[in-house]
């Protein structure tokens, strides 16, 4: 029953009923104190601790009996032993004048017949009840069915039906109780299919809103949350793009540019009305070196995508990547999005049983893209520092941080794990001028407003 009340708040807070955790504890308090044998008091002690919005209480009233009722049929009336057999032959000849799909549904109304496990599997479908989310069910899934498909389509077709029983003669009373009574077995259907609705949705788990998923350990993601973000990197990156531009405009200026304001204020006789700054350039030239090995693979797969998203807030990226070799990635990003971009490196560089060599794969940077490394490069580097035993190349890493403006490590490691085993971290890290823990994506978004702060 726990479970089932944690799904039911689950289910309002995506309806979108504002639930807080302390209006969720009262709830369960509440049926501890009353119990459960009740149903109304049951359903009064969850009403009365988690709506506080009387404009919610339709979601609660619409939600309560999905997950803590069973479905009664409404009740049906069989038409087909009602009728005489000069109506039969009528409602024969009308049927016959249907289209198919509709002559079955109206042939099932007139005996009064619910749907069946047959018809109900191919709705599920049609519906797309794959999407998690409570408030498209109700919103979007049972109008689209009940107003726009069925109930429209069917409730035309027995107006239908009716106009076409007069014109051959029924008497119009009697064309009448016909009519009533199909509506009345068309609403059963309707209960039972939202019915079917609700309780294929609660034995789902509800996918968790963004906010969630970006707070929470991305090695603690499934393969579906992980599809959900990288859907929503855009998203993320314009929030960070806009916040960065901002920044960047207030702080346009430079310092003070003397020689500037002398010449420009030689007309006013050297009296400085006219202040000139110098420019101050606050866009970063990166030079990404991303680690795509199993353990961090998803944490630079991420990092490319949001930092790609924002390229115009960058003065220029170069993107590396290595696992047992170096390879050159820019190219690929040249004419594509970023996501497509990304397939195609991660495909470049699959998964498998590599022997990860970060310092061969710095000798190969300086080797063939040394020009690349000066004194207005930020050197950034995503990984754990892990490196298999291997060589780590310190020699190397103090070269780079002579050459460059600085260098900065994205590790989804906590520190307590650096230096051991065959983690490098501890020696590389005093040629870093930052170390960010990035082991969520909202960590991650953070360390890359700090990169592009200076």
């Amino acid at each position: 029953m726990e479970e089932r009340i944690v799904q039911f708040i689950r289910a309002l807070r995506a309806s979108k009923v504002r639930i807080s955790l302390s209006e969720s504890i009262d709830a369960f308090e509440a049926v501890n104190h009353l119990g459960v044998k009740d149903r109304e008091n049951f359903r009064l002690s969850l009403r009365a601790t988690l709506v506080k919005d009387a404009a919610k209480l339709a979601i609660f009233d619409e939600l309560f009996p999905l997950f803590f009722g069973q479905f009664t049929p409404p009740p049906t009336s069989n038409l087909t032993q009602e009728l005489s057999p000069e109506e039969s032959e009528m409602l024969t000849q009308a049927l016959n004048q249907m289209t198919e799909y509709l002559r079955k549904m109206l042939e099932k109304l007139l005996r009064g017949e619910l749907f069946d496990s047959n018809e109900l599997t191919p709705l599920s479908r049609f519906l797309n009840l794959e999407n998690n989310h409570y408030d498209r069910f109700r919103n979007e899934s049972m109008r689209y069915v009940k107003q726009e498909k069925l109930s429209r389509a069917l409730e035309d077709a027995i107006h239908q039906l009716v106009e076409m029983l007069l014109q051959m003669g029924m008497d119009f009373e009697r064309a009448k109780i016909i009519q009533q009574k199909l509506l009345s077995n068309q609403e059963a259907l309707n209960q039972q299919l939202q019915q079917y609705i609700g309780q294929h949705l609660i034995n789902k788990k509800p996918q968790e809103n963004l906010d969630e998923l970006i707070n929470r350990p991305i090695r603690s993601l499934s393969e579906q949350e992980l599809e959900h973000l990288r859907k929503e990197v855009r998203r993320l990156a314009n929030v960070l793009r806009t916040r960065i531009a901002l920044r960047l405009k207030r702080a346009k200026s430079g310092p003070i540019d003397l020689k500037a304001i002398i010449r420009a204020n030689l007309k006013f006789g050297n009296i400085p009305f006219d202040i000139k700054h110098k420019d101050r350039t606050l866009k970063p030239r990166l030079v990404l070196l991303c680690d795509l090995s199993t353990s961090v693979r998803v944490y630079s797969e991420l990092m490319l995508s949001l930092l790609y998203e924002i390229q115009d807030q960058i003065s220029k990226t170069y993107a590396f990547a290595f696992i047992d070799h170096l390879e050159y990635i820019t190219p690929e990003f040249i004419g594509k999005g970023a996501r497509q971009a990304i397939f195609s490196v991660l495909q470049k560089m699959p998964p498998g049983h590599y022997n990860t060599d970060l310092g061969f794969s710095l000798k190969k940077l300086l080797q063939d893209y040394l020009d690349l490394l000066n004194r207005h490069t930020t050197f950034v580097i995503i990984g754990d520092g892990r490196n298999n035993y291997n060589n780590p190349r310190l020699d190397l890493m103090q070269e780079i941080s002579h050459r460059c403006h600085r260098i900065i490590w994205f590790n989804p490691e906590p520190s307590l794990s650096w230096g051991k085993g065959d983690s490098d971290m501890l020696k590389y890290a005093p040629f870093c001028d930052r170390i960010f823990h990035v082991s969520t994506v909202s960590e991650l978004a953070s360390a890359i407003d700090q990169l592009l702060l200076t």
